[in-house]
């Protein structure tokens, strides 16, 4: 069976999140590895976020990541190396957010401004599922268990645990793809 390509969408540590918040993302990170799924997140430029970091703990636990990059240079922040590194050619907050968020057969939301809103929105548009953590605020908890808007076509599904977000990521993914054309 195709791995699933889970999106982690998160907080960018200018939001300054909680130890619990990061601590959360590692784990989750270290579990989709495990689970031998792809972890797919933005490779920022100028500083780390909760999904770099969930990144970085599955590829110490021997998972694939992709990172997704803004503008042409292969430059991210930090030491980390995602294994796969695609540079979108457009900027964070200028289309980037498309290229990452359609790689993905789900996405898990943990916090998030601005930012992991416009991710959560294109998921929204193209009928991507969204997981959303509703334990540490943000976008994620605000959104936890709503619609987007009146049309109500996809309902964002909440968990509280690491575990259960990753189970209900599976699920959805694999929902998704079987009914994906190929």
């Amino acid at each position: 069976m195709r791995k699933i390509q889970i999106g982690i969408m998160g907080s960018a540590a200018d939001l300054k999140y909680s130890d619990e918040t990061l601590k959360f993302a590692k784990n989750l990170g270290e579990l989709i590895a495990k689970s031998g799924n792809i972890l797919v997140y933005g490779a920022e430029k100028e500083y780390s976020s909760l999904s770099t970091e969930a990144a970085k703990a599955a590829s110490k636990n021997g998972g694939i990541t992709v990172g997704i990059a803004g503008g042409k240079d292969k430059s991210i922040y930090g030491k980390f190396r995602p294994t796969i590194l695609i540079n979108s050619g457009l900027e964070i907050g200028g289309g980037r957010e498309f290229n990452l968020v359609l790689s993905c057969d789900v996405i898990i939301a943990i916090s998030g401004g601005s930012g992991t809103l416009t991710e959560m929105a294109i998921a929204y548009q193209a009928n991507i599922p969204i997981i959303t953590i509703d334990k540490f605020g943000g976008w994620a908890s605000k959104m936890s268990n709503n619609y987007f808007d009146e049309r109500k076509r996809l309902k964002c599904i909440s968990a509280s645990t690491e575990e259960e977000a990753l189970e209900k990521a599976i699920k959805e993914g694999v929902k998704k793809y079987e009914n994906t054309k190929c």
